[in-house]
């Protein structure tokens, strides 16, 4: 069979005469020619593709610098376009005259000539092929877009969405306190649920009227015990009350009535009540209001605020009954920070029977949330430990969701009572507080009845003292201790209580002032001692002292009775700081002045952010540099002075060591 194959391959018949050897050297010769046809064909080809290859590339080369020739054009074009712009500027009357040749010349090409055979034509429609170019290049949002597709990068301005801020209901829909006081008292004996013994109590005191606050806020406290003191409503913890009312309207007065009268019914001295303040003094305040309700009760109000040593105050929180020691307090007024050390020091502080939590000016005491109080204080209340589970009547578990094993069997709720004239609208920050169905009495709310905020509002709004007049003087920094001495020398407002941002400020105001002589002057901030800040608050009190020159730890809450003027020697920073500060004045629904001093720079500003506080209106004070020029030349030869005595510590007066 394989010879029969070689036969038909050497094209020989099956019955050749060759012999067996010529036929192999024949067949070996045909398979090596085959062999060098195939090289060949092989080399062949490599140089045609590599051929091929040089010719993409130049093609290439040729395509390129051909696109590098008609950009030169066209930027050419550009230039000439831009040259005959100029000349046209320039002479635009012979500019006019060229154009006007030149569309001759256009309409009337040469007869028997196209313009793409001739060579002023062919450029005439080559120029006008790149104009059009130009124009789609110049303008891309003109450029078709495919159905379907979103364009990245647009040149659009698409007006954004404005988001509208959502309250929650109780922060929406508060319970309506009227602002007026005058027109809205409400005599004591028409609140219902007050008792006689404080009835009594408050006609001594020479309070026969409620203000508003007042009238809403005790009967809604009172109701959240009426069932006892150690069970809420129905065997229900009472919803934590929260109060936004402006500065002088009675808050402290609404919670010391019913806290007191609910307490009264009590049987062991325990800690029920805790006030928390943010300052001494004005814990000190809120103290002799306790204790002036609580005379004629058996209830003990006691102070935790720094003003005893630490061991005075340990020594006085419990007291030893029989074999057992107990507490010796019934209602506990004290400030953050000593609290605290007495939670951590184990100083016989005693929460689990705590009924009531008050923290006045929330809003700071929210801003302190930093030294982790109230988790310690809650921490304290629900607790194990001091009291063995098998002794305590009711056993007290952290509030959690309202199931019937959590009312069976019934615990002593811990409410909260939140006091503020700027009560914060932010409800994260009020999460921190950790309310239970909380319900808001404010004086400030819109009519309207949705929960969706103005979202141009940047602030919260406040409410501002109803008797209380603005004003703001703008003048230069040298002028501000001339201005001070014309309200109180020349216009004769007196008693005037300054504020500044710094107690270097107010130090070095003090000193001037005093140097200059005829006002009686002294300042408050923390140079002084507690008891010399308490003695100063006094004299200024009695009208023993015409210009009171305070940092802004008088600004909070502090009751000074007689305040008739309140100046901002340096403008606030804070819309909080300044409806604070001027909350000292016009108190109780009496009359009183503001002043702010201001620099031009701040005068945008800060009257932007006192009319989106609401603000009802801030005036401008014109001072007339006449009225000052009488006081000039002295005040130079005090600033003299004043520079010596404050170069020399040992001219310091004594009374700011």
């Amino acid at each position: 069979m394989s010879l029969f194959l070689v036969h038909r391959y050497l094209g020989e018949e099956e019955e050749g005469t060759v012999s067996r050897e010529s036929q192999s050297q024949v067949l070996l010769a045909k398979l090596q020619q085959k062999v060098k046809q195939k090289q060949r064909q092989s080399l062949t080809e490599l140089k045609e593709s590599v051929h091929d290859k040089q010719t993409e590339q130049q093609d290439v080369k040729k395509k390129r610098e051909a696109d590098k020739d008609n950009s030169h054009e066209h930027l050419h074009l550009k230039k000439r376009k831009l040259e005959a712009g100029a000349l046209c500027d320039s002479d635009p009357d012979s500019c006019d005259a060229k154009q006007k040749k030149k569309k001759k010349k256009k309409k009337q090409p040469a007869e028997g000539v196209s313009p793409v055979s001739k060579g002023d034509g062919a450029e005439y429609k080559e120029g006008q092929e790149l104009e059009e170019a130009d124009k789609t290049t110049r303008s891309p949002e003109k450029t078709s877009v495919p159905a379907g597709f979103t364009v990245l990068g647009g040149f659009e301005s698409k007006a954004l969405q404005k988001v509208h801020r959502v309250l929650p209901q109780w922060l929406a829909e508060p319970d309506v306190i009227h602002r007026d006081i005058k027109s809205n008292l409400v005599p004591t004996s028409a609140v219902s649920g007050v008792c006689a013994q404080l009835l009594k109590k408050l006609e001594t005191n020479g309070i026969q009227h409620f203000f508003p606050v007042q009238a809403e806020v005790i009967p809604a406290i009172l109701e959240g015990a009426q069932h006892g003191l150690l069970i809420g409503g129905g065997g229900y913890r009472p919803r934590d009350i929260c109060v936004s009312a402006p500065t002088g309207s009675g808050k402290t007065l609404s919670f010391v009535i019913p806290v007191i009268q609910v307490l009264m019914q009590r049987v062991v001295r325990e800690v029920r009540a805790l006030a928390v303040l943010p300052t001494k003094e004005l814990a000190q305040q809120v103290y002799k209001v306790f204790t002036s309700y609580a005379g004629g009760t058996p209830l003990k109000v006691l102070m935790l605020a720094g003003q005893k040593s630490f061991a005075a105050e340990q020594a006085s929180l419990s007291e030893q009954r029989g074999s057992v020691r107990r507490s010796a307090a019934d209602i506990i007024v004290a400030t953050p920070g000593r609290l605290v050390d007495h939670i951590n020091k184990n100083s016989g502080l005693c929460l689990k029977q705590l009924r009531f939590l008050i923290i006045d000016e929330a809003d700071r005491m929210i801003d302190s949330m930093h030294q982790s109080w109230l988790s310690q204080v809650v921490k304290e209340v629900y607790g194990s430990g001091a009291v063995p589970e098998a002794t305590s009547i009711f056993r007290r578990t952290e509030a959690a969701h309202i199931t019937a094993a959590s009312l069976s069997p019934p615990q002593m709720p811990l409410q909260k009572l939140l006091f503020s004239a700027t009560l914060t609208q932010n409800p994260e920050k009020l999460q921190q507080l950790g309310l239970h169905q909380p319900r808001l009495f404010s004086s400030i709310h819109s009519p309207s009845n949705s929960t969706a905020a103005d979202p141009s509002q940047k602030q919260d709004r406040f409410d501002f003292p109803q008797g209380l007049t603005e004003y703001y003087v703008s003048c230069t920094m040298d002028k501000k201790p001339l201005l001070i001495l014309h309200f109180i020398l020349c216009m004769k407002l007196c008693p005037v209580l300054c504020f500044t941002n710094s107690r270097e400020t107010a130090h070095r105001l003090y000193l001037l002032v005093k140097l200059f002589g005829g006002v009686q002057s002294a300042e408050f901030s923390s140079r002084l001692s507690p008891g010399e800040r308490k003695k100063t608050l006094k004299d200024f009190e009695q009208g023993k002292i015409q210009l009171l020159i305070s940092t802004d730890a008088a600004a909070r809450g502090i009751d000074i009775n007689g305040v008739k003027c309140v100046v901002n020697y340096d403008a606030p920073q804070y819309i909080r700081t300044y409806i604070h500060r001027i909350g000292r004045t016009a108190r109780a629904g009496k009359a009183g002045l503001a002043f702010t001093l201001l620099l031009r720079v701040q005068e945008t500003n800060f009257l932007q952010m006192v009319v989106e506080a609401g603000s009802p209106g801030i005036q401008k004070q014109v001072v007339k540099p006449e009225t000052l020029k009488s006081m000039e030349a002295q005040y130079e030869q005090i600033l003299q002075e004043l520079a010596r005595v404050i170069k020399v510590p040992s001219q310091t007066p004594s009374v700011n060591k």
